[in-house]
């Protein structure tokens, strides 16, 4: 199996992040929204299409902040996951508006949209959780190093 390209937004107003709120196998959790790259599109074009069928929202898309890479073998999921290889590329985005639709195709177990403070982040189960510090520091302080490894 190849590996797998993704674009995220970071969507950030008044000091909260934009989150999918997520509900499946009995917990809740929290992700960013947009998803895998299709063949033809360029990654601006998929998070743009993600941001539409998750959010309802048109985007405007920003500076490229952070490059994660999620290996599934290094990781606890291990036994589900050891095949995965993905390359999350995560863009510093605004939105059009500041109501939401119900997007036109939702992630599987996606139970609505949550605005979460920035300065609370580690207190919530927002995958990838490594990543929580990154966006606390970014947002604080200033610019930090763009590619951060392979993290869950």
């Amino acid at each position: 199996m190849g590996i797998r390209n993704s674009a995220k937004a970071i969507i950030i107003k008044e000091g909260k992040l934009l989150t999918l709120k997520m509900h499946e196998n009995g917990g809740t959790y929290y992700i960013l929204p947009g998803g895998g790259q299709e063949h033809g599109e360029n990654l601006h074009q998929a998070l743009e299409r993600e941001c539409k069928e998750e959010l309802g929202a048109i985007v405007d898309i920003g500076e490229l902040l952070f490059v994660r890479e999620y290996i599934g073998k290094n990781h606890e999921l291990a036994a589900y996951h050891s095949h995965a290889h993905q390359t999350e590329f995560m863009f510093l985005c605004t939105v059009h508006q500041n109501l939401f639709d119900a997007g036109t195709n939702p992630d599987k177990g996606q139970v609505g949209v949550e605005w979460l403070p920035i300065d609370d982040l580690l207190e919530y189960k927002l995958f990838p959780q490594a990543l929580r510090p990154h966006i606390i520091t970014y947002f604080n302080k200033g610019k930090v190093g763009t590619y951060v490894g392979d993290m869950n």
